[in-house]
């Protein structure tokens, strides 16, 4: 093998959760998918598109079970696994839950990549499951021609302290728990257009655990949660609309935004995946003449391990932001609300 640096994203044909089959075509691949029977204890399966499946094992326990993966994001193979991690245990703490296991999903272009490279990838992984307190306890790996890796995680919760994504209420306030931008900042990275400030702000976003959302899930005014990725705020903000069948309404400069990403996506960095986005679901979505192109392609921005997305009662609120600030999420911030209406989203400057 050369002794050039190696490139993981060089790899990949497209990164972190810009992976991602497009909404629209997902939903022609499944809308024939013939139905079975759903057991009782099946407390969340696919009925809402919801981050985890739920199974109630008793009074007091449900296993929560979710899998992730995708190609690389970045070209640090030690960053590339600690993103893809985070991303996983994600959806267990979207559900309220608490991660209690994972088991590693490892494919690698044997051929290609030094064993070095995909170790360092793996021990990437491993740190984020040792800083969220679980052991991986096995896992599968295959010869591909792309890097992959991800996890499948197991997770518990009490059965009524599920949260689900389809259970706003009419006048609940939204609050976003990490700023948007991580497609953005991808795309420059691919481009050799960031720099490493740019970097370092991608990679603190995307290696921070959603750990709030295990106490969110105590909380009797937080009535929905999932958390923001690749399909962007508006694919998953129109998931909670339709399950909850209420219109979301944002507001565009309260949205929290990575440093410098408004300005890239301006100067034209953008993943293919958030044009992608709003072809499968922009009919549903009303956006004002304000809006620029760039905050449009922000709002379809594929984030790879984003932010946690609550519907909270309005007297919740504080509550809520005070939680996501004790646990380091100085960008949480109330960006809009649950109205009666149609299942869509508006958005206002």
């Amino acid at each position: 093998m050369s002794n050039e640096p190696i490139k993981l994203t060089s790899f990949s044909h497209g990164g972190g959760c810009g992976c991602k089959i497009a909404p629209g075509v997902l939903s022609e691949i499944l809308k024939n998918s013939s139905g079975f029977p759903v057991p009782k204890e099946l407390l969340v399966g696919i009925e809402t598109a919801d981050d985890a499946a739920v199974y109630q094992l008793n009074d007091e326990q449900a296993l929560i079970a979710t899998t992730d993966f995708f190609m690389p994001i970045v070209d640090d193979p030690y960053d590339f696994g600690r993103i893809a991690a985070t991303n996983a245990i994600s959806d267990v703490y979207a559900m309220g839950g608490t991660p209690i296991m994972a088991l590693a999903l490892v494919g690698m272009p044997i051929n290609k990549l030094p064993v070095e490279t995909i170790g360092q990838i793996i021990k990437g992984g491993e740190s984020i499951c040792a800083e969220a307190g679980i052991p991986i306890a096995g896992g599968h790996t295959i010869d591909s021609v792309e890097p992959i890796y991800g996890l499948v995680v197991l997770g518990l919760v009490h059965p009524s302290k599920v949260k689900r994504n389809a259970d706003a209420k009419a006048g609940d306030v939204l609050v976003l728990g990490k700023p948007l931008g991580v497609g953005v900042l991808s795309a420059a990275l691919k481009k050799d257009a960031l720099d490493d400030t740019g970097y370092a702000a991608m990679i603190a976003n995307t290696t921070k655990l959603n750990k709030p959302g295990k106490t969110l899930s105590e909380l009797p005014g937080v009535h929905a949660l999932t958390d923001v990725t690749g399909f962007g705020l508006l694919g998953h903000l129109l998931e909670l609309a339709r399950g909850a069948r209420l219109t979301a309404k944002l507001t565009m400069s309260q949205i929290p935004l990575l440093p410098g990403v408004e300005q890239l996506a301006t100067d034209g960095f953008f993943t293919g995946a958030s044009g992608r986005n709003w072809d499968a679901y922009g009919k549903d979505v009303t956006l004002s003449p304000s809006i620029t192109p760039a905050q449009h392609a922000l709002l379809t921005d594929p984030q790879t391990s984003g932010g946690l997305l609550v519907s909270c009662d309005p007297s919740a609120v504080d509550e809520v932001l005070a939680l996501f600030r004790r646990e380091g999420f100085e960008a949480a911030a109330v960006i809009g609300e649950m109205a009666a209406g149609d299942s869509r989203v508006q958005v206002a400057a």
